[in-house]
C-alpha cells in the first residue's frame, strides 16, 4: 500500500533531493499531497504553472503500481510529469495513459551560478508596470505560462531599451523554498540577439539563486537559442514528458 508523505523532509528523503519533485511539492502547501510506493513517489499539486500536475520519480514499474490508484483518486485533471523515459515506460505499460508531450527541465545548484552579480541594466518591476510586461509578452511570447494576473507568479524583472520601454522580462514564478523557478523569458522580436535576455536571465536566477538552494526553469525541446542561453548561464538539463488519463 502506498505511503503517505507529510512533510518536505520526508519527501526529501524519499526522492533523495531531487529538485523536480521537491518543486513539484511546493513545500507541501495547500491541496498537495505525497506518496511513497517502494522507491516510487508521486506528488500530486494543484495549479502548478497553470496545470494540476502529478509529479513522479523512480523505476517505471514501482511507478506504475503506485499510479494504479492514485489516478484515480487524485482525478482526470491531473497530468503526469516527471523524466522523459520513465513517462514514456509508464505508459507503454499502461492501459489508461496517452503522452501528451516532451520538454525539458533545466536546473542548476545555486552554488554553481559563478557570473557576477547584479546584472547591470535589469531590476525587479512594480506592480504598476505589469501592463508593460503583458504588452510585451503578447507580441513576444504570447504562449508564455507566466503571464501577470496568473497565480503563483510572484514578481517581475525586466531590461528597458534607449527609450525605456521594456525590451526584455522574466518571472520569479512558482518558486518554493527549495528551488527558485524562473518563467516567462521573453525578449521583443526587433532586438533580440543583443544579450537584454541573457541579462534578464542572470538577474533574476542571481536573485533567486540568492535565496534557494537551486534554480530551475522549464524551456520547450525545440527552443534551441533558449536552451543554449540557458547553457552558458551554468543551467544542465533533463528531458521530461507529461501523460493524462485517456480521454482526459
Amino acid at each position: 500500500m502506498p505511503v503517505r508523505l507529510r512533510d518536505v523532509a520526508q519527501l526529501a528523503r524519499a526522492c533523495s533531493g531531487d529538485a523536480l519533485v521537491l518543486w513539484g511539492a511546493q513545500a507541501m502547501g495547500p491541496g498537495v499531497r505525497a506518496w511513497a510506493l517502494g522507491e516510487a513517489v508521486a506528488v500530486a499539486c494543484p495549479d502548478l504553472n497553470r496545470r494540476d500536475r502529478l509529479t513522479v520519480y523512480g523505476q517505471a514499474d514501482a511507478v506504475g503500481a503506485l499510479l494504479e490508484g492514485l489516478l484515480e483518486e487524485v482525478g482526470p485533471s491531473y497530468r503526469v510529469t516527471g523524466e522523459r523515459k520513465l513517462v514514456e515506460q509508464v505508459v507503454a505499460r499502461s492501459a489508461r495513459l496517452r503522452p501528451l508531450g516532451v520538454f525539458e527541465w533545466m536546473e542548476a545548484a545555486a552554488s554553481a551560478l559563478t557570473w557576477p552579480r547584479p546584472e547591470a541594466g535589469a531590476e525587479w518591476l512594480g506592480a504598476a508596470e505589469e501592463g508593460q510586461v503583458a504588452a510585451l509578452l503578447a507580441r513576444a511570447a504570447p504562449g508564455s505560462w507566466a503571464a501577470p494576473g496568473v497565480a503563483g507568479v510572484r514578481r517581475w524583472a525586466g531590461v528597458r531599451g534607449q527609450d525605456g520601454h521594456l525590451v526584455a522580462v522574466a518571472a520569479d514564478a512558482w518558486s518554493c523554498a527549495q528551488v527558485g523557478f524562473v518563467a516567462g523569458v521573453a525578449t521583443a522580436p526587433a532586438v533580440r540577439g543583443h544579450g537584454h535576455g541573457g541579462a534578464v536571465c542572470r538577474f533574476v536566477l542571481g536573485e533567486l539563486a540568492a535565496a534557494h538552494e537551486r534554480v530551475a526553469l522549464m524551456v520547450d525541446t525545440g527552443n534551441h537559442a533558449a536552451i543554449a542561453l540557458y547553457e552558458r548561464l551554468g543551467l544542465r538539463g533533463r528531458p521530461l514528458a507529461a501523460a493524462a488519463l485517456d480521454g482526459a
